[in-house]
This record gives C-alpha cells, structure tokens and sequence, in this order.
C-alpha cells in the first residue's frame, strides 16, 4: 500500500467534538477532505473515502479500460446529438440552396430566387422556440423519470414531426414542423452531455461531453455531404431526401434508450442504491469496487442537502447556485457570441460573398471538417492543461481571425480576398473546435450541483438558444444584399463581443479540471475566487460554507 493510502487508513475514523465524521482523501493537490457531511453512516463515509481514493490513483489508461463499458454507453447516447445536428442545419444550408429557394423563395430582380429574410427568420425561429420548450421541458421531467424514458419518448415524437417538415408544400407548414421538431430536440439536447458526465470517473470526466460537441460536428459534416452531393439536382428532390435521410436516425436510437443503463446519480436521488450499484456493474468493470463508487454519490448528495441546495430552477437562482448558473449561461452563449453572424451561415455567406454555391458549400464542408480535427484534439488538451487556459487561447486565436476578416472586407474586393477571407473562416472553426466549440459542454456539466445539474443545463443551453434566435433574426439583415449587406464586415460583431467574454472570464470562469463534484461544492459555498479554484485545497474536518476565501 503506498504512503497515501497508509496516511488515509489512520485517519479514517476521526469523528470531531459533534459527532460529525471526516473522512480524508487525496486530491492531486497535496491532501484534501471529503467535507464534513452531519449524521453520515461511518461505514458508508470510509467507503466514499476509499472510492474517491481509489478513482483519484487511476490513470489516463487504467480509467479507459475500467469505464469502458461507460465510454460505449456514453458514445451511444451521444448519437442523439448526431441526428439533432444534421437535422437543424438543413435549413440554414436550404437558405443558399437554388432548387430550395425555387419552391418557397420569391423571385429577385436578378433573376434569382431567396427566401425572403423575415421568413428565415422565422423558420428558424421555431424551431429554436421549439427546442427551448423541450429544453425546459427536460429539466422539470427528467429528475422524475430519468434519461431513458425521456429519450425514448422524444424519439418516438420526433418520428412523427420528422413527416410534417418533409411533406411540407409552404412556408407555413416548414415553420409548423420545425416548430414541433423542435420540442423532442430539446429534450434530446441536454441528456447526453449529462448522462456522459455522470457515468465517468473523474479523469474522464471532459471526454464524454466533449465527444457530444463532436457529435454536433459530425453532424452538420453528414449535412453538407449530403447537401453537396444533392445540390445538381434541380427538382424538389434535392431539398426532400435531405429531410427524408432523418428518418435513418431515430430506429437505432430507440434500441439504445431502451438498452442503455440509467445513470447512478439518478438513482440515488430517487433513493434506489441497489439499482445504482446494479448499474455501476454494467458501467465498469471488477476492477472499480462499485458499492464504494455509488457511496461516494451517495456522499455527495448527502452534502448538497446539508448545504440546503434546492431542487427547483428557481433555486438556480438563489445563493451559491446564482453564481454557479451565471458561469454556465455565460459559458454556453459564448458559443453564439465568438461567431455571431458568421457561424451557422457560412455557405449563404459565401454565397452573399461573390461565391458560386458549389464552392460556397464545399468550403462550408471544409470549416466543419476542420472543427472536426480541433474537437478531437481538445480532448488531450484539456487533459494537459484544463479548461481555463484553453478557454482563454481559443478567445485569442478567434480575435484574430475575425479581425483579419473585417480588415479583408474593407479593401477592395477580388477572387483571392474572398478566398483569404473563407481560409480565415476555416482557421477560425479549427481554434473554436478546441476551445469554445466544446468547453461549454464540460464547464456546465461540471459546474451545477448535483441536485441542479440538469436544471443548469437546460437554464444554460435554453440561453444559448435565446441568444441564436437573436442572432437568427438579426443575421439575414446584416448579411442580406437588400438589408445592410456587411459581407465580411460583420466579423467586426463578434471579435467585440470576444473582447468582453475575455474581460468577464478573467474575474469569473474557475478551473474545474480534477475537482471532484463534492469538492466544486464546498468551494463554491467558501466563495473560492475563480482564480483561486486551481489551487485551493478542501481541509479535513473543513465544514462547507464556515470558511470564505
């Protein structure tokens, strides 16, 4: 037995003057504690102390081979994130779409046909109502009845939805079914990142969730293949079998629902640690002592009751949990705001460029190729260095390439500017596909509560949606040739709002890398400053909320 787990065996049964037990463990940081939780069973304090051990000596391989079955569950789920990604960006790509826009557009002087902006705008705008619906939807239903009765429902919706968008013979029946869509969308879209940061020990933690910001990729990737290899096609069919390909999804999904085992968070909040250790069994193998992995859960909740974390959004709101819901809104409209106007519209921007649309969807392929590369890169990434200094490169890199954009815009305009400026665009995607691309997955999942994780989720992704809709208003207007026609001027809009997302995460986005969730609670109820969370230590015997850093 090594020098820790000596050190640990002698002080696993100290009680204070209360009776309240303390159990110690290492931390990666020296020696830290599990926090004091009041009236905790000592055997089942000593067995969380020796599963966070246990967990925190595992390595980069060790947890891989362990969790394995985790990882493939995890990867599975995630495919729901797939089928949402390749669903929604159909339309936004139909905008820069010939045949599309003969079906629904109104013709233009030049002979051309678009669909007017105010319907974009609308079209869009459903079914981002529609997801933030479910979204919310999600949050009140799913501590009920858990991720798997979920996902199967909204699976078996979102076969029906899927019919009324293909069909479609008008505008208005488009809006209505992106609409609909939209709810089992949402529903869908903050379960994986939750259930694949639940069912990972703490060094695999970033993996999961940014594998679903992968998904999102490879996704809009299947799209606009699909898109490219359908755009000679003149008739209807060119947009129908795009919207008919979603069909493919949701059958094997339902298969994973039903087989997937439930998360063991979820279980022991609804009070059932038999079924959680039953499913620990199915997450990793005999290696992990899974009794001791669902106490140390149990250790964690227990916790947060004793800290008096609520359970509703409103508690979001409210005390130590403001500040926690405040970090993952801000973390996750990042998203929007570092592309706002240029990210999402890249092929109806290059069209609006000078660029023919074969190129304009080819280069579209390419951004999201590219992000495809910087998204598998952050996960060894944030393993090296953590989320913070990753975050605040990407913000760097980002700058830069939109600056450079604007300044192209304002000279005069030729083949070798546009194609300069959609090179920036690629460089751009390749440093968000490391950095802000999937942060927010891994900085929201970590930083709510256990009690509130999903409702922080959905508060966070539901703003992320709000702030879209802004942006899907407002882009056709500063894009549009009738409107105020910035062109590669509009990337002026984001490189300002980089500029203000750096100044706030300086003064508020902590480091979470390695930080247990029992531990992110106590230094958020010690008001830990964000830049103190790297290095501060939980003492033993240290009782939540007593101390303010």
């Amino acid at each position: 037995m090594n020098s820790s787990s000596s050190s640990m065996d002698k002080k696993a049964d100290k009680w204070d003057e209360h009776g309240v037990h303390t159990v110690p463990v290492p931390s990666g940081k020296g020696e830290a504690a599990l926090a004091t939780v009041e009236g905790m069973d000592p055997v089942t304090a000593e067995m969380a102390a020796r599963a966070r051990e246990a967990e925190s000596s595992l390595s980069l391989w060790q947890a891989f081979k362990a969790y394995r079955w985790a990882i493939f569950w995890s990867v599975l789920v995630s495919m729901n994130i797939v089928m949402e990604s390749y669903d929604t960006i159909l339309l936004s790509s139909f905008y820069g779409y010939d045949s599309f826009n003969r079906k629904f557009g109104d013709p233009l002087p030049s002979g051309k046909y678009s669909l007017p902006a105010e319907w974009q705008s609308a079209i869009s705008l459903a079914a981002s109502v529609g997801i933030i619906i479910g979204i919310l939807l999600n949050g009140l239903i799913v501590d009920r009845y858990g991720h798997k009765i979920i996902m199967f429902w909204s699976l078996i919706a979102l076969c029906g939805t899927i019919g009324l968008i293909f069909g479609a013979t008008s505008r208005g029946m488009l809006l209505a079914g992106q609409l609909l869509s939209g709810i089992p969308w949402g529903t869908l879209n903050v379960i994986a990142p939750a259930y694949a940061i639940e069912v990972a020990p703490t060094v695999l933690r970033h993996y999961g969730p940014t594998f679903v910001n992968l998904c999102w990729v490879i996704g809009h990737i299947i799209a606009v293949g699909v898109l490219v290899g359908l755009q000679s096609n003149t008739t209807e069919w060119g947009w129908k079998i795009p919207f008919a390909l979603q069909w493919a999804f949701p059958i094997p999904l339902l298969i994973v629902a039903w087989r997937c085992p439930p998360s063991p968070w979820w279980l022991v909040r609804r009070g059932r640690k038999d079924e959680a250790v039953m499913a620990m069994r199915r997450l990793a193998d005999d290696t992990v002592n899974h009794v001791e992995v669902v106490a140390l859960i149990e250790h964690t909740v227990q916790l947060e009751e004793q800290l008096q974390f609520g359970s509703s959004y409103a508690s979001c709101f409210r005390g130590v949990d403001r500040r926690r819901t405040e970090i993952a809104i801000v973390a996750w409209c990042a998203q929007v705001l570092v592309g706002f106007s240029i990210s999402g519209y890249q092929a109806y921007f290059f069209r609006l460029a000078g660029m023919a649309q074969a190129d304009s969807f080819k280069l579209t392929l390419g951004t999201y190729c590219v992000a495809f590369v910087g998204t598998s890169s952050a996960m060894a990434l944030q393993q090296r260095f953590g989320r913070r200094p990753l975050w605040f490169n990407g913000l760097f890199s980002m700058f830069v390439s939109m600056i450079v954009i604007g300044v192209l815009a304002c000279v005069p305009q030729s083949k070798t500017i546009l194609w300069v400026e959609g090179a920036m665009v690629l460089i751009w995607f390749f440093n968000y596909g490391w950095s802000i691309g999937p942060l927010p997955y891994v900085i929201c999942c970590e930083i709510g509560s256990v009690q509130l994780r999903q409702k922080t989720i959905a508060i966070a992704r539901a703003s992320y949606y709000v702030l879209s809709i802004v942006n899907t208003v407002a882009t056709p207007y500063i894009l549009n040739e009738g409107q105020a026609n910035l062109k590669g001027k509009a990337a002026f809009i984001p490189a300002g709002f980089i500029v203000v997302l750096a100044v706030w995460s300086y003064f508020r986005l902590p480091e979470t890398k390695g930080r247990g969730f029992d531990e992110l609670d106590v230094m958020f109820a010690d008001k830990v400053p964000a830049r103190k969370f790297k290095t501060y230590v939980v003492t033993e015997g240290e009782v939540p909320g007593d101390h303010k850093a």
